[in-house]
């Protein structure tokens, strides 16, 4: 077989596959069960595939790059345009061997096996902070059953609520009291939780000269900086500093027709996670800029008065990310703004 690309749909148990040679002609249509695919890509000569970035995506990608394949991952709104008809694991595979033989097409980074490790830790520590913050407000919600009324914020919660058991004429039942005390505890033990993942990031961290650089960066600290890590990985997925903060959709998303050029507010593409983080952070630089006299700081106290804080803290952000990319591809250490 002469087979130069291949568009492999990933799957739990049944792969399918699609092969095409030097002159588009299909050459191979094949479904396999999970057990064989490295088996049978260890038999073909060296080709192009392309996989959809789903789950397990990265693990297959670096298996077949092993195995002497190229490797390719393409987000799947991408796949999407060159599905034909009905969608089925057959079409599927054939409009990712399509896509992927596309000359302009943008394709996904690979992550190495240290960056998915740093990711999962991400991924560990924000599941625990959304499950405290649902369990807070299921508390809040649940006392004021009873009418106790407890003021927004996990730290008004831990304040209150041991007063509000140790009160005996508030209202509460025995059983509630009982139940509110279990709350209570699980409270604490998800507190306990989210310290202890944010420990390992901070040793993870400080363990890396390359996280501790991109520390450096006023609204960049360790957790943001681990984030910039196990997205980023070395930068050179990306030919321009631009294409960073493009991908993490932190500029303007465009509806020009006609030759006239319109833009409107942020696309909000990509990582989701990572920009909220890089803005929260932007948000600190924007606030202390008000104190300070240096070309950075005079730059985001024009542009508050022109428009408002939080567009700063976009233009922020997105020139924190294309400081992290030329931080990343570079041996550069980052340099501070001089005061004038």
């Amino acid at each position: 077989m002469n087979i130069t690309t291949m568009g492999l749909d990933l799957a739990k148990n049944v792969f399918q596959l699609h092969g095409v040679d030097g002159y588009g002609k299909v050459a191979l249509r094949k479904q396999l069960k999970r057990a064989q695919v490295l088996a049978f890509f260890a038999n073909l000569p060296p080709c192009l595939v392309g996989l959809e970035a789903c789950a397990g995506a990265h693990y297959w990608a670096r298996e077949l790059i092993k195995l002497g394949h190229d490797a390719r991952l393409i987000s799947p709104q991408f796949v999407k345009p060159y599905v034909k008809s009905n969608k089925n694991d057959a079409n599927d595979a054939e409009a990712i061997c399509e896509a992927v033989s596309r000359p302009n097409m943008r394709f996904v980074p690979l992550k190495s096996i240290e960056q998915q490790d740093i990711q999962m830790l991400h991924r560990v520590r924000s599941g625990l902070v959304k499950e405290r913050t649902a369990h807070a407000n299921r508390l809040r919600g649940l006392l004021s059953e009873y009418g106790i009324v407890i003021g927004q914020g996990l730290a008004q919660l831990r304040k209150r609520l041991p007063e509000i058991l140790d009160t005996a004429d508030n209202g509460l039942t025995m059983a509630a009291r009982q139940l509110f005390a279990d709350l209570q505890q699980q409270l604490i033990a998800l507190d306990k939780q989210v310290s202890s993942y944010g420990e390992k990031i901070l040793v993870l961290h400080r363990s890396s000269p390359v996280s501790k650089t991109l520390g450096g960066v006023p609204g960049i600290g360790p957790i943001t900086a681990t984030a910039l890590l196990a997205a980023l990985g070395d930068g050179k997925a990306f030919d321009k500093a631009r294409q960073v903060p493009a991908w993490l959709g932190l500029v303007p998303r465009q509806d020009s027709s006609g030759g006239k050029p319109r833009l409107l507010g942020i696309s909000k593409r990509g990582d989701t996670y990572l920009r909220t983080l890089l803005i929260h952070g932007a948000r600190a630089v924007v606030k202390a800029a008000a104190n300070k006299d240096d070309a950075q700081s005079r730059w985001i106290n024009d542009l508050v008065k022109r428009r408002n804080a939080n567009i700063a803290a976009v233009a922020v952000a997105n020139k924190n990310a294309r400081i992290a990319w030329a931080l990343l591809t570079r041996t550069d250490s980052y340099r501070a703004p001089i005061s004038a």
